[in-house]
């Protein structure tokens, strides 16, 4: 799964448990507040999970290009020569 699908789907759960759990203390329902307590924490964990994907996608960009920089900069100065 790309990250931004984590990111997304994980917000998305955790706005449902978010919902749950409130319905479940609106009825009284304690079965129903604790699953949607776990469906609220898992869909941040999965969200978390897409940000930390997405960082990291970043930072490898980010070194690639360094790289990809320092490379060149290396050609031009052994053409100078």
């Amino acid at each position: 799964m790309t990250a931004y699908k984590d990111q997304i789907q994980g917000r998305m759960k955790e706005v449902q448990g978010k919902i749950k759990e409130a319905a479940g203390k609106l009825v009284g329902n304690k079965e129903l507040q604790a699953k949607g307590k776990a469906q609220k924490t898992r869909g941040k964990a999965q969200a978390k999970f897409g940000d930390v994907k997405q960082k990291l996608k970043v930072t490898k960009k980010k070194a690639a290009r360094k790289t990809a920089t320092k490379k060149a900069a290396k050609k031009k100065v052994a053409k100078k020569k």
